[in-house]
């Protein structure tokens, strides 16, 4: 049965990293009495992927729905992270409005900004929503105050800024009008929804239009195609033409699903402004329309801004290669970057000079260390490199991507932030005191400026401050920026690491291997304490004689080791250096494994 386009409702929400998208989404779901009283539901609901479970964070987007009273609502969880902006975008060309919203203590933060700027250009309809009301170290109305000097900052029509707020405990699941009363339920969330968000225009007797906003899987029909129905009716057998970047195909309509809460049920019919999900064709891409045989009307295509942060991809050749993962060839690594680019049109993947070896650019570390994250959990063995920025070039300038920093600290580490970020040649453009101690400050650095030092911000803030950045344009180059000071030490040899070498290095340096762990040659025991580069034998033991003195057997204590996460490695390494991943071990070893090769490029 079609559904009546004046009674659907499609929204996004979008807001910054942790303010609490995924968990409103949740009870917005429950709340509308889509689940049985005893029925188990898992919490966070749209976390689909273990990484999203594990690191509390969203990174694709998800689409469900939910029906309140005689209303459908598509609603789409969006990410909140910036490296995950190119999602963002094309999900907001399949909603008619959305809900902003912001943390009562932190905020508009920066991708609330990047999101919010998105909404208003596309003219969505935007109800605000101050989440997390119930903080002690809630801001409510001064939120609200910054949300609207944001708003005429981003250039919003008057009609825009007059925006209707809703106050909210989203882990409660309580939503209300004024703050003071506790209304137990979101009825005033789905009255703004019903109410504010307009039903999607619909072009009558107009073609069948739909563009393509994502891609999924399905194991019995293949590849998925979700999009939002602009216009006409499709019907499962119908044949429709599928308008590619640079090519055309008739394709036949062999299934055809909606969403139901959060799963994909199985229609035969679906009708103009509501989601549909398309089965047939092996090669949709996102930013294809499908449209008309007859009487074809193609869209524009999704435009996403450009990725700034490169890394290179390469098979892993050291002396461990093979023994931990499966898929440890160039060619499954390729296929499986290959598979990335049909889903993410953030990343873009490029030939390098070796055949082993290919460049992957995206948006910002954080969306790399995913990928290469989600690769070891498939059983891919690969050796990363350091990311490294994309420049170029413009009227005979070297150019390359800025950043807006946006930091929240503790009053006492201003000024040891502010020194760091100056030498990463940072610009300190906004300084705002906060209260209750702490200190909003906000710069303009390089990307490059950014790469391995959020690490060593939460050292110095003693992990209480709060890094967000947003990319903010191009602009000239601004010269050599000093990154890691020391040096690593190296290891001389194959073997095992022995607690006798250990506790004979530590004061050398941080140990990063630990008694037992096997090494090669050219492979990071360590981070040396000078500035140079020191190879060590790690895998010493003690000689044993058959004269013993009462004092020669010393107890040997060793300090606790530095394990490298993924993106701490990503941080640390410099330019002769690289990761290798495996599904059981992330090691660091040298670009040139072997210490005369080393020397003599080193003469060179």
């Amino acid at each position: 049965m079609i559904q009546d386009p004046k009674k659907i409702r499609n929204i996004a929400i979008i807001a910054h990293v942790d303010h609490g998208k995924t968990t409103l989404v949740d009870h917005l779901i429950k709340q509308a009495g889509t689940f049985r009283d005893n029925e188990h539901v898992e919490e966070r609901l749209m976390d689909s992927m273990d990484l999203e479970r594990e690191r509390g964070i969203t990174i694709a987007a998800k689409n469900a729905s939910f029906m309140y009273k005689d209303i459908k609502v598509n609603i789409v969880d969006t990410p909140g992270h910036s490296d995950f902006g190119g999602e963002v975008e094309r999900i907001l060309n399949m909603v008619d409005g959305c809900i902003l919203l912001c943390d009562a203590s932190e905020g508009p933060l920066p991708q609330t900004r990047f999101v919010l700027k998105k909404a208003l250009e596309g003219g969505k309809k935007v109800i605000v929503c101050i989440n997390k009301i119930d903080r002690s170290d809630a801001r409510i109305q001064e939120v609200h105050n910054e949300l609207f000097d944001l708003f005429i900052d981003l250039d919003a029509t008057e009609e825009q800024c007059d925006f209707h707020t809703v106050y909210a405990i989203a882990r409660e699941g309580m939503a209300t009008l004024d703050p003071a009363v506790n209304t137990g339920s979101l009825e005033v969330l789905y009255d703004a929804i019903v109410n504010l968000v307009p039903p999607p225009t619909i072009e009558e007797n107009a073609p069948l239009q739909v563009m393509v906003s994502n891609i999924s899987y399905n194991d019995y029909v293949g590849r998925l195609a979700i999009g939002r129905m602009r216009a006409g009716t499709i019907k499962v057998g119908d044949e429709v033409l599928c308008v590619q970047a640079n090519a055309q195909k008739k394709v036949k309509v062999s299934a055809l699903f909606q969403y139901k809460v959060n799963s994909q049920v199985p229609a035969q019919e679906v009708g103009a402004g509501d989601m549909v999900v398309i089965a047939g064709m092996e090669d949709f891409t996102i930013g294809d329309t499908i449209t008309s045989v007859v009487d074809p009307r193609p869209l524009p295509r999704i435009r996403v801004e450009e990725p700034t942060v490169g890394m290179v991809f390469s098979v892993n050749n050291g002396p461990f290669a093979g023994l931990d993962g499966k898929n440890v060839t160039s060619r499954k690594i390729i296929d499986r970057l290959d598979r990335e680019l049909l889903y993410n049109v953030a990343i873009r993947v490029e030939k390098t000079d070796s055949t082993d070896a290919f460049k992957v650019v995206g948006r910002g570390e954080l969306q790399l260390g995913v990928l290469i994250e989600q690769m070891r959990r498939e059983n891919f063995e690969l050796l990363v490199s350091k990311p490294t920025v994309v420049f170029k070039e413009e009227n005979g300038k070297k150019m390359e991507p800025m950043e807006i920093a946006v930091i929240d600290i503790e009053d006492a580490y201003v000024g040891a932030v502010t020194e760091k970020l100056g030498k990463r040649k940072g610009v300190m453009t906004n300084m705002v005191q906060k209260g209750s101690g702490r200190t909003r400050l906000e710069f303009r650095i390089p990307s490059r400026g950014l790469i391995g030092y959020r690490s060593e911000f939460l050292t110095d803030t003693r992990g209480t401050g709060l890094l967000n950045t947003q990319f903010d344009g191009w602009d000239d180059y601004r010269g050599e920026i000093e990154h890691r000071l020391n040096g690593a030490m190296i290891s001389d040899r194959k073997g095992t690491a022995t607690s006798y070498a250990i506790w004979n290095l530590q004061e050398r340096g941080v140990m990063m291997v630990e008694h037992g762990d096997e090494v090669y040659e050219g492979m990071i025991v360590g981070e040396h304490a000078k500035e140079n580069d020191l190879e060590v034998n790690i895998t010493r033991e003690k000689k044993l004689s058959n004269v013993r003195a009462s004092g020669s057997d010393e107890a040997i204590r060793l300090v606790p080791v530095k394990k490298f996460t993924l993106e701490r490695a990503m941080e640390w390494i410099k330019e002769s250096e690289l990761i290798e991943v495996t599904p059981k071990h992330i090691r660091l070893r040298l670009r040139e494994l072997d210490p005369h090769k080393r020397a003599k490029a080193a003469k060179e």
